[in-house]
């Protein structure tokens, strides 16, 4: 194991004794993966238009959306010591489920284009977007980043364009999605 392998784990608050047999495989054939993944983690998660607690809060939602439970408590313990507080990270869950719901219900709507699903009304309750913990604009960005990991085109123009109407730049946009981008990766080999 070597050390670039060791300190991108220690990134996001997983020990190095943890084995994971696609990263060590690649760490012991191609380090140079391993050395960019590293670099791409440490950046995401200081990209200047994000806090430490919202780059960690986005990454909870991509372990979240992809059902990856070790880095799920790897970074809820870590966005903890960022000052996320329960009440915003058990957002960060309702939300991605509700997007997930969301993404299937658009996509669907959107692939097929007739006029009775385009207006028929979606029917599914989205109460925590009236009023979120995390704030309006945070909680459109991070819905955001879970309708870009689902592929889901309409969903990802309107909470694009909410998230520059709450008052982001898309520089934040960018960072954001490329969190993201970079955090789904990585999950990839864990």
């Amino acid at each position: 194991m070597s050390e670039t392998r060791d300190n991108l784990l220690a990134e996001i608050n997983l020990p190095a004794t943890s084995q994971f047999p696609l990263l060590d495989q690649l760490d012991a054939t191609d380090n140079r993966y391993i050395k960019d993944l590293k670099i791409n983690v440490s950046n995401a998660l200081k990209y200047a238009t994000l806090t430490e607690k919202e780059a960690l809060l986005l990454a909870l939602a991509v372990s979240v959306n992809q059902k990856h439970e070790i880095t799920i408590n790897s970074l809820t313990e870590l966005a903890k010591t960022k000052g996320a507080s329960d009440a915003e990270i058990n957002e960060i869950h309702a939300l991605t489920s509700l997007l997930n719901a969301n993404n299937v219900f658009y996509r669907f709507k959107h692939f097929v284009g007739k006029e009775f699903y385009n207006t028929a009304p979606a029917g599914i309750r989205m109460s925590i977007m009236m009023n979120p913990v995390l704030g309006k604009e945070f909680f459109e960005l991070a819905s955001l980043t879970v309708s870009a990991i689902n592929g889901c085109e309409m969903c990802v123009k309107s909470h694009e364009q909410s998230v520059i109407n709450h008052g982001a730049t898309e520089a934040r946009i960018m960072d954001a999605i490329r969190l993201t981008a970079i955090f789904k990766s990585l999950i990839v080999l864990l």
